[in-house]
């Protein structure tokens, strides 16, 4: 019984660490670049929605205020200058 109980633990362990290795590495870095012609859109990114790595944050996924300058999102080519508040260029 000592084993089986062992056992089950440890696949219990296994199992939630690769879950938590998962989510880490899904919010570890950068947004992949999109399959369309896409372009960086600064200033428009809601809290946690930004694409990649800020002055103020860490990786994707992790801006701490609404339409942060230095926070950009992937929106299709020739869309970002009809945002409000969107721009090309980080100011």
């Amino acid at each position: 019984m000592g084993s089986t109980k062992t056992l089950i633990a440890t696949a219990l362990v296994g199992a939630l660490g690769t879950a938590m290795a998962a989510q880490a590495s899904a919010q570890g870095g950068p947004a992949p670049v999109p399959t369309y012609e896409a372009e960086k859109c600064f200033g428009v990114a809601k809290v946690g929605k930004n694409d990649c790595q800020t002055a103020t944050s860490s990786c994707a996924g992790t801006s701490r205020r609404d339409n942060a300058a230095d926070a950009w999102i992937y929106v299709p080519a020739g869309t970002c200058q009809k945002i409000v508040g969107g721009n090309t260029k980080k100011t």
